[in-house]
């Protein structure tokens, strides 16, 4: 086993050209948001010739890490570059070159043959039905060959088979751990390859905008899919806007889930890990598995260690046996969900806890916190905080909490002995006897005291806490809850994770 090593470059922070030129064969970096944080690595090595049955020479780039042991299987891993990119630049945009120096596996990068762009399909965003109306594309971009009606037919996927089974001839490439990455276009055509060819794969992984609803529902919304099942991973950057407008992603993106879980016959309750700014939801399959990963701040493209996580979490784990099913070992990471982790949204009495979604004894609320001026009667907010039952606070928290005869106020004891008291209306909270202001007043609402989530998971729990989009995620450790992740969230805690004919139509 190798390591992973980060090397110094030459920042060019004055550059804004989408692919620099001049980088190929340099340690200039250009950082962007996350791309090209790395020098190009003197292992990544350039190829040129015809591979294909139709007379057109192709251009690829092949990394084999140092810590490859030609006496053992290999993953082979073949990434697939965003538009107007080339396979060099999806190498430096990427940390597929570390993760392979550490364990050993080969990558390939490919160049779309024609104008830097692949061969991919076009579609409607959403299919011309009813609730899933929307307009055609507006052509397609300059210098784009869409992918032919045969897809066997496509010159791309020939060149990518015809490469596999090139470098299994030079290299003792593992059959049964062969991936595919893409970014952007990249991650068109990594989905292409999913719906037709997936069966050939152990494993697909893909970042930037959701398919086309078109190209895997038809009019009827009756699942298009040739390959069966297949593990696939999708990357879900947060300011995508990839369709424009968060109702339209927000759509997209819950179909896309609803398509692979029900190929994969996967359970539609996932483990969720938010650590930083990495939001995970980690779906298990009868058939295969399922990761929908989103990413805090982040604008479309990948991040640089997207293609790591992918291998650590995924890829790592994953093998194609010779009966067509996927079999698994513990990967790099586990995919798990957080140790500790709760989350509840305005509307619903249900709450996101322990990974799986409990009831509370009341209805989860948003709260103002206002600052009035009497003489002109006006108001200003000065806080909103979402507030929940004291008695689901103390469930999550291993406290006990006892209510007074007439239920206006309230004793908790912590399981550190700290003793806290609420009362109706009162914006304190006596501690072991010491007076402290909360973020806003206790509310007696449905026979009971809610109070801020916010205030008791950081003030008295020492949590950290997040929210977006009106859900809010309290766990143990740094978690920043991307936008994607809570409409997923809350999709779990109003009961809207699947349509009402989700059996009849996604069949």
């Amino acid at each position: 086993m190798g390591e992973m090593y980060l090397r110094p470059g030459t920042p060019d922070d004055d550059n804004r050209d989408y692919l620099p030129e001049k980088i190929k064969g340099s340690d200039i970096v250009v950082n962007e948001n996350g791309n090209n944080s790395q020098p190009y690595p003197a292992n990544l090595k350039e190829y040129h010739g015809v591979v294909t049955d139709d007379g057109l020479e192709d251009e690829w780039y092949v990394y084999v890490p140092d810590s490859y042991d030609p006496s053992k299987k290999t993953p082979l891993v073949v990434s697939m570059h965003g538009g107007m990119m080339t396979g060099w630049g999806q190498c430096i945009y990427t940390s597929w070159t570390l993760a392979a120096d550490r364990d050993g596996f080969i990558v390939l990068f490919p160049n779309a043959n024609y104008n830097r762009f692949w061969q991919v399909e076009w579609g409607r965003w959403n299919v011309p039905k009813e609730d899933f109306t929307g307009a055609p594309m507006e052509g397609e971009p300059a210098g784009v060959r869409p992918s032919p009606a045969k897809v066997e037919d496509n010159h791309d996927v020939k060149m990518v088979f015809a490469l596999i089974e090139k470098l299994k001839s030079e290299y003792n490439i593992d059959e049964g751990r062969i991936f595919m990455q893409g970014m952007s276009m990249g991650n068109m055509m990594t989905s292409l390859f999913a719906r037709n060819f997936g069966d050939r794969f152990a494993g697909m992984a893909g970042s930037g905008a959701a398919t086309f609803l078109s190209l895997i529902f038809d009019e009827d919304r009756k699942i298009i899919n040739r390959a069966g099942a297949v593990p696939v991973w999708q990357s879900r950057p947060e300011l995508n806007d990839i369709p424009s407008g968060r109702k339209a992603e927000k759509k997209i993106h819950k179909y896309t889930r609803l398509y692979w879980t029900r190929i994969n016959d996967c359970d539609l309750i996932p483990q969720i890990s938010v650590q930083g700014e990495n939001n995970f939801a980690f779906y298990k399959g009868k058939k295969a598995d399922f990761v929908y990963f989103d990413i805090k701040n982040r604008d479309h493209g990948q991040t640089f260690d997207d293609a790591a996580l992918v291998w650590d979490y995924f890829f790592s784990g994953l093998r194609r046996e010779a009966d067509g099913t996927i079999s698994y070992t513990e990967p790099v990471r586990p995919r798990k969900g957080d140790d500790f982790a709760f989350a509840v949204t305005t509307g619903s009495n249900k709450a996101w806890f322990g990974n799986r979604i409990c009831e509370m004894t009341g209805t989860a609320l948003n709260w103002r916190k206002m600052k009035y001026h009497g003489l002109e009667g006006g108001q200003k907010v000065r806080g909103e905080y979402h507030m929940v039952p004291l008695s689901f606070l103390a469930e999550v928290f291993g406290a006990e909490l006892s209510y007074a005869d007439d239920m206006l106020a309230a004793r908790m004891t912590m399981p550190d002995g700290r003793k806290l008291q609420f009362a109706r209306g009162s914006i304190g909270c006596v501690i072991d006897q010491s007076l402290v202001q909360m973020y806003c007043e206790a509310l007696h609402r449905e026979d009971q005291l809610f109070v801020s989530v916010e205030w008791f998971s950081e003030y008295i729990c020492n949590m950290h806490v997040s929210e977006c989009e009106d859900v809010v995620y309290v766990t143990d450790h740094s978690n920043k809850l991307s936008a994607n992740l809570a409409d997923l969230i809350k999709d779990l805690l109003m009961d809207t994770v699947a349509p009402d004919d989700y059996e009849e139509w996604l069949s």
